[in-house]
């Protein structure tokens, strides 16, 4: 009863001075910390282990050395450490090593050259059959062997098996699945794999010869670039093998072999083995098994001689000519092109030869042998030619890569005296360079043109000059013409997929360096097209990158919507999956370039339509990231509408966004947070002086969050805005709307659930509860009484909440609620309060310091401190002292903050806490010291003289 009674009387203004930091004028010459420091890169002085060395930065600024480095002194522990180590064991070769000199030699043609591995897996999706396979199967077993047997018998047996080979200890697995045969093909793989890791060489031998040959069969001719990709992944396991057994014969003392050796460096041992490959590879007696395993160790020819490679290329190029079947044929070139960029791409006159001798077979694609072969398979000519783009699309780009202007312009003239050239005209636009064809991008259209339309059909060269166009631009005066000649040819295509595959190309052209007029023609045109049987059904990605390119070109909203055909366009996505996703690339477009807010009513309607597309699509089975990711995308929206000085306005599209998205709760949110703003921006520009007008405009916003707030499941949601709508029409001196926020809260406290969800995890709620109650009560400050219902209502109507609330046993949150009612009640006597709210009459002006309301909050407080004695009180038992220890201390600070300690009474009741803290041993000695220095330092301000003798009577208890 006697601690508001004696409630420390407070002058906030003199408090705020005393705690204001100490300004000093400081002089910080050249040094100063944020100051940016400047980084010199020093070499450090070499190890003793070979070729190691390091180098350190050091920081150098005009005052001050970097300590670490003249700690150092240039030396790195680190490598110290390892310079000290066995030099025998740092020498060995590790994984790490060899993926290193791997890399390096991969990486010898630079990252501009788009590897083959990128291309692989595009091979493998795009050339599949439903026809049966066939393949041919060895018998892999290890003949048994004596022990002991001479050395003669053990080379006897070895060319045995190696002739079984040869004389068909084979068997034909007939009538595979696609799927059958990779399996097949990936058992081989393994089977190599595993034979070589138990030293059987020579069946790892025979297994890549028999994979070797099963490229000579063109039985099923479409599946042959998949098949090829296969095939050559176990050749290349193989080369790999092969090579990596020679490099580790060349070790010296465990020393391997530095990157770029010579052929000098190679111990005897080691180039008699490579020999011995070679050798063997020579023996085999059929042309492509022979080329293939002789190309897959090309790199081997490294431990022979400096010329080797340089001497093989032309006679593997020489080879290929013996191979009848021009795509059998065209294959292997390509596959020695791409071990040639691996091992010697500075050999580009053997890469030069391979192609000119690839044009002077190109007439066989189209002689009666190809052409009977295809009426046996039912292939036709277009479908044939295809096949060939991959290979002499890695041939011309291992020749295009780096190379000069004039060759490529001589290869291009070449091309075009050859007859039926449409398959190599796509292929040279694929490989060369964007800008060389984007520069002659007319050149090739006459070329187009010339062209033969029963071969290699026309809209696949027009797609391939599309995509270089994308990349670079073509000579200003030529672009409108050269988007007629395309268009002319696309607009006539009958089947919609293959329009389709064009026009997504060309629609980035135009996008590019045209307006929304050709931009609209090109749309209507698509639409034209891709509406009958409704065929837009089959090309929704393909209508997706349209919207996508359109959108990347276009991102002036108001630009955008006003091509007619844009929202048209729209409307061909049917399936509503893909028409959501294309609605959020709009709207992530939307909210990443508008740079200012927008009230176009063209571009609102639009996107209100796109929005509601989106929220409509949420039922019961989406995902809550989802629903997060499209409220965003929503509130993004919102955000970016403004109608300016038309509040009205402004209000009345929030109420429509209300009704359009009621289903997504952050979007409700958003809105509430809106129209509070919308009400504290009216009073700004009233200057908070409102006319009859903007004071039911105000009220109009606060209604609009009174009804929009219980339709939230959130709780915490709901009485966090609760509590910020009432601050907002306190501000705007709706003192009853404010009223009814703050009761709707008080009312809502009860319902607080024990547990509640965040982040997907359940977490007990005190500890939110607690800090929004703290926050309310900070509110309740300046909140002035209802002449009607009595004094400080909300106050005990909310402390009565409390005291129903169910508290966790063992949660002393209850008691710290309490505590902090304390500190509102102690502000509530004061003769002025610490803060208020412009033009709203606080308590303290309303009653200025009657003596009724002052013992009004003094019976509060009785309640109060006697509730948090007696919980002390139940604290007694031995398990929970350490919380009555905490409890205590916090009740003291409280009374030495709020209490006012020249009251005899009220100093005992603080040594009778500081004592029940320490009583048991669980204070924290160091928190303890702390808080008596504070006492001590107080008792030396004015007036403050009764906390040296409190300090007195405040001893210290060691915990022993």
């Amino acid at each position: 009863s006697y601690f508001l009674r004696h409630a420390r009387s407070r002058n906030y203004v003199s408090e705020s001075e005393v705690c204001k930091l100490e300004s000093l004028p400081l002089d910080f010459g050249d040094y100063h910390p944020l100051k940016p420091i400047t980084v010199t890169e020093s070499k450090m002085k070499k190890m003793n282990r070979k070729g190691s060395t390091s180098s350190t930065s050091s920081s150098s600024s005009s005052s001050m050395m970097d300590p670490l480095s003249s700690v150092l002194d240039g030396t790195d522990p680190l490598s110290l450490f390892a310079a000290a180590a066995d030099p025998v064991t740092t020498a060995a070769p590790t994984d790490g090593a060899r993926r290193k000199r791997d890399k390096d030699e991969s990486s010898a043609v630079g990252s501009d050259f788009e590897p083959w591995s990128s291309k692989r897996g595009e091979i493998l999706a795009r050339y599949t059959t439903t026809e049966k396979l066939s393949i041919v199967s060895g018998g892999f077993h290890r003949k048994a062997t004596t022990t002991g047997s001479a050395v003669s018998e053990k080379v006897r047996t070895r060319l045995e098996e190696l002739d079984d080979l040869e004389e068909g200890s084979q068997k034909e697995l007939l009538n595979l699945t696609q799927q059958d045969y990779m399996n097949r093909i990936e058992e081989l793989n393994q089977s190599l794999k595993d034979a070589w890791s138990s030293d059987q060489k020579v069946k790892a031998l025979k297994i890549v010869i028999q994979c070797s040959k099963l490229l000579s069969d063109t039985t099923v001719i479409q599946f042959y670039p998949r098949k090829f990709v296969l095939i050559t992944d176990i050749l290349d396991t193989f080369g790999k093998l092969v090579y990596e057994r020679i490099l580790s014969m060349c070790m010296d003392n465990r020393v391997s072999l530095p990157d770029n050796f010579s052929p000098e460096s190679v111990n005897d041992t080691a180039k008699e083995t490579c020999l011995n490959w070679f050798f063997k590879i020579a023996s085999i007696r059929e042309l492509i098994p022979r080329f293939y395993v002789e190309a897959a160790i090309l790199k081997c020819n490294k431990f022979l001689s400096k010329t080797g490679i340089s001497e093989c290329l032309p006679r593997l190029t020489s080879m290929i000519r013996g191979i009848g079947d021009p795509l059998v044929a065209v294959y292997a070139r390509a596959y020695l092109c791409r071990v040639g960029m691996e091992v010697a791409p500075q050999l580009k006159e053997s890469l030069n030869k391979n192609f000119f001798d690839f044009l002077l077979t190109f007439k066989q694609i189209h002689g009666d042998t190809v052409q009977n072969q295809l009426v046996v398979q039912c292939v036709e000519i277009p479908l044939y030619l295809t096949l060939y783009s991959p290979a002499i699309d890695w041939i011309l780009q291992c020749i295009a890569y780096h190379a000069p202007d004039v060759l490529l312009t001589e290869m291009m003239e070449r091309c075009k005296k050859l007859g039926n050239n449409a398959l190599l005209l796509n292929s040279v636009m694929s490989a060369f360079r964007a800008e060389f064809i984007a520069a002659r991008s007319m050149d090739f259209i006459g070329m187009i043109k010339e062209c033969d339309e029963s071969g290699f059909p026309k809209h696949l060269l027009f797609r391939s000059l599309g995509l270089n166009l994308a990349l670079a631009d073509p000579p200003e005066n030529d672009r409108l013409q050269i988007l007629n000649e395309a268009w002319k040819v696309i607009t006539k295509l009958k089947n919609p997929q293959d329009y389709i595959n064009c026009a997504e190309v060309w629609v980035e052209y135009t996008c590019r360096h045209f307006t929304k007029r050709e931009v609209n023609t090109v749309l209507a045109d698509v639409i034209k097209h891709m509406t009958p049987d409704r065929a837009f059904e089959d090309a929704y990605p393909q209508l997706q990158s349209i919207i996508q390119k359109v959108i990347t070109y276009i991102y002036d909203f108001a630009l955008l919507f006003s091509v007619e055909k844009f929202l048209p366009f729209l409307d061909m996505f049917q399936k509503e999956n893909v028409r959501v996703e294309v609605c959020k690339c709009i709207m992530e477009s939307f909210i990443k370039h508008q740079q200012e807010s927008t009230k176009d009513p063209v571009i609102l309607n639009a996107l209100l339509h796109i929005c509601k597309t989106m929220h409509d699509s949420v039922n019961a089975l989406t995902l809550e990231d989802e629903k997060r990711m499209l409220a965003a995308l929503i509130n993004g929206f919102i955000k970016m509408v403004s109608f300016g000085r038309d509040f009205e306005q402004q209000l009345s599209f929030y109420v429509e966004a209300r009704s359009m998205f009621c289903n997504l709760e952050p979007v409700l949110v958003q809105l509430i947070h809106s129209v509070n703003q919308l009400a504290m921006e009216t009073r700004r520009v009233m200057k908070g002086n409102h006319s009859r007008k903007t004071a039911a405009f105000v009220r109009a916003c606060v209604a609009f969050c009174f009804i929009t707030i219980p339709s939230l499941s959130s709780i915490f949601t709901r009485l966090n805005l609760y509590l910020h709508s009432g601050q907002v029409a306190l501000a705007n001196q709706c003192l009853s709307q404010a009223d009814a926020f703050f009761k709707a809260a008080v009312s809502l406290v009860p319902e607080v659930p024990k547990m509640i969800s965040v982040d997907g995890k359940m977490r007990p709620s005190d500890a939110f509860l607690l800090e929004f109650l703290c926050n309310f009560f900070s509110t309740l400050l300046v909140v002035p009484d209802h002449p009607e219902q009595g004094v400080l209502f909300l106050v005990r109507g909310l402390l009565n909440v409390i005291q129903d609330y169910t508290w966790e046993d063992n949660s002393d949150d209850k008691v710290r609620i309490y505590t902090n009612v304390l500190h509102l009640l102690s502000a509530m006597t004061q003769e002025a309060y610490i803060y208020h709210v412009d033009k709203v009459d606080s308590n303290d002006t309303l009653y200025g310091g009657d003596s009724k309301f002052l013992a009004e909050i003094n019976k509060l407080s009785e309640t109060v401190v006697s509730q948090i004695l007696d919980h002390l009180k139940t604290l007694g038992k031995e398990e929970t002292l350490k919380r009555q220890s905490q409890l205590a201390l916090y009740f003291f600070n409280t009374i030495l903050a709020h209490g006012d300690l020249r009251n005899n009474r009220l100093n005992q009741l603080s040594v009778n806490l500081w004592s029940l803290a320490q009583k048991h041993g669980f204070a924290d000695t160091k928190t303890m010291v702390k808080t008596l220095e504070y006492i001590k330092r107080r008792s030396q301000q004015p007036e403050m003289g009764h906390f040296t003798d409190l300090a007195l009577r405040l001893p210290l208890q060691s915990r022993t």
